[in-house]
């Protein structure tokens, strides 16, 4: 059926209005503006606006949550302003757990501002209609074209409280999942939620594979395919990519990916007869095909994204065999761009000064006039790294993850993930050491809460010294907090290291761990 003309009310001298005529005038206004909103501003939350809606629990261990004000357009066109916060709390019994709830928000007209006249009650109605939103909890996925998603979140059966994501990438049962909110734009990615995360997923496993690739391999085709999926991440961040712009996107990378496989396959023999790469190269091969179709729907943009996760997953089984030389060779370079040995043998850093090092640590290190050496490290919650160590926590009364951005002291601004535990241990296992040397454990952490003590063990034996952590930092959080085991406790090319904390009420918390051994002379 086809939509009637847009009308707007004309005055004339002697034109007899009636409620009709001004429910037109005032109709054809608000219809033009959800026209507008529809046509040139992508659906969701508007950011930058009062507390821009965020769902966040009360810290109060029970079910309800906190909802900041906000602004919202949904895909009908309506404004849905929430003027002040609201408390929300969810009552079990009215769900049959466990499933996913959702927290959206909707808009409403309610009439308002009644007026009776008693000398004719024939002339009585409401004198304003107020636009208003509700705050609810729904079972069901959300539609876009009537309701905002605000957050969600999988209710176990008998939980007692919902809390904020310790970790906001990979939220857990009982916490805010806030990865699915849309957020209007200008432009705007109007793609749904779930195919703009599957994106965003296949771009952090792109960068992983290519960067090896371009950094290890030294394929200089990686190193473009890189640069374009590093491009393509900042634009989906600034809700630029739709399905106007996402198939050229995707066909450039998908080329640049097509000439990572012609490189290998003409100047890497070793690697291009491996079955993963085999793999690569077949999903490549399919997902090219698509992009070149540009069909321009959902179901085609999610294929392709089924097989991009698909050729990096071949792939980084194949990494996985190889990421120990990835690490050797990232430090070996890290040490040729930033290491002056000539300047340093003269005393170096001390060792006050390597809790305050914002800069990377390098495959040498000279400290209070001794030369040191880079022998292994650890990134804590990278997967290879964790088994190669075979990191492990046991006993812990609580074990969160937390990405930080935090300052070194100097001011400089440095982005990582890490793992905190309460009560209990954590232990792993060092390697590539020389037996009967003395060796430095330097880890990464957030100095936040200091003073406290923990016990060190060696292959099960305690030492006799303690791992003591003095005083904290609230606005300058970084620090590397170094620990010396002496040469009599290295008996072996490997050695197995535990940390208690004894401090009560303490977690400890920690990012990445370098290890050192005295410069063989």
């Amino acid at each position: 059926m086809a939509q009637a003309p847009y009308k707007r009310i004309n005055f004339f001298k002697g034109f007899l209005t009636t409620e009709a005529d001004w429910n037109d005038a005032e109709r054809y206004h608000v219809e033009k503006r959800k026209l507008h909103n529809r046509a040139l501003h992508a659906p969701g939350i508007v950011p930058g606006y009062a507390d821009e809606l965020k769902v966040s629990s009360r810290g109060r261990g029970d079910l309800s949550l906190e909802i900041g004000s906000g602004y919202a357009i949904d895909a009908s066109g309506n404004d849905i302003v929430l003027r002040e916060k609201q408390i929300k709390t969810i009552n079990p019994t009215d769900f049959k757990l466990p499933q996913t709830i959702y927290v959206v928000l909707r808009y409403s007209e309610d009439y308002a501002d009644f007026i009776a006249y008693k000398e004719n009650l024939d002339f009585q109605g409401h004198r304003r209609i107020e636009e208003g939103c509700r705050v609810e909890f729904s079972i069901v996925e959300p539609d876009i074209h009537s309701e905002v998603e605000l957050a969600r979140f999988y209710l176990e059966k008998g939980a007692k409280r919902v809390s904020d994501a310790a970790d906001p990438l990979n939220p857990k049962a009982n916490e805010l999942d806030l990865r699915f909110l849309r957020w209007a734009g200008v432009c705007g990615a109007r793609l749904s939620p779930g195919l703009l995360y599957k994106l965003e997923t296949a771009i952090r496993h792109q960068k992983i594979i290519l960067a090896h690739l371009a950094r290890v391999k030294k394929i200089l085709a990686a190193q473009d395919a890189l640069h374009a999926v590093i491009t393509l991440e900042m634009l989906v961040k600034t809700s630029f990519v739709d399905h106007a712009n996402i198939w050229e996107l995707l066909r450039t990378i998908a080329e640049l990916q097509w000439d990572v496989v012609d490189e290998v396959e003409g100047r890497l023999p070793d690697l291009s007869t491996q079955k993963e790469f085999g793999g690569f190269r077949k999903n490549v091969e399919f997902m090219l095909g698509l992009v070149r179709e540009r069909k321009r729907t959902d179901e085609q943009l999610d294929n392709v994204l089924t097989y991009q996760r698909k050729a990096t997953e071949s792939l980084d089984v194949l990494l996985d065999k190889v990421r120990p030389e990835a690490i050797e060779v990232k430090v070996l370079e890290g040490a040729i761009e930033a290491v002056d040995v000539s300047a340093g043998l003269a005393g170096g850093i001390t060792y006050e000064e390597i809790k305050v090092r914002s800069e990377e640590f390098t495959a040498t290190l000279v400290v209070d006039g001794r030369e040191w050496r880079l022998v292994d490290m650890m990134d804590v919650l990278e997967k290879a790294s964790e088994e190669d160590h075979k990191f492990a926590i046991k006993q812990a009364k609580d074990t969160y993850r937390t990405r930080q951005k935090l300052r070194y002291p100097d001011g400089t601004l440095i982005e990582d993930s890490g793992i905190a535990h309460e009560g209990g241990y954590h232990e792993f296992v060092v390697k590539n050491l020389t037996p009967h040397q003395d060796l430095v454990m330097i880890r990464r952490m957030d100095y936040v809460h200091g003073d406290f003590q923990m016990e060190v063990h060696v292959n099960g034996e305690r030492l006799p010294r303690l791992l003591e952590c003095r005083g904290d930092d609230k606005r300058y959080r970084w620090r590397n907090w170094p620990f010396t085991i002496p040469a009599q406790y290295i008996n072996n090319t490997s050695i197995t290291i535990k940390q208690v904390m004894l401090t009560a009420d303490r977690d400890v918390n920690m990012f990445r761990f370098w290890f050192y051994q005295p410069q063989p002379r």
